[in-house]
């Protein structure tokens, strides 16, 4: 990575919201949220599918709300 071309790079935690997963990366993304992890405070960005939940790395699906889903799609196209 070239210098100076994100100045806002640093190490934050990624929190996977449905199974509770964390993991530390880079990002430039900001956050107002800090959480301990590992012994150091590191600023938090919460995902909805991370590799802990996705089913190509799990090998199994997770439908949680599948049924809502199909509904709010007939009720947005008319379709009964």
């Amino acid at each position: 990575m070239k210098p100076e071309i994100h100045p806002n790079y640093r190490k934050v935690v990624f929190k996977d919201t449905s199974t509770g997963f964390m993991f530390l990366s880079g990002s430039t993304k900001y956050s107002s949220e800090t959480v301990e992890f590992e012994g150091n405070t590191y600023p938090l960005l919460n995902v909805e599918v991370s590799s802990d939940s996705h089913p190509f790395y799990t090998g199994r699906q997770k439908f949680a709300d599948a049924g809502g889903r199909v509904d709010r799609f007939r009720k947005k196209y008319n379709i009964k």
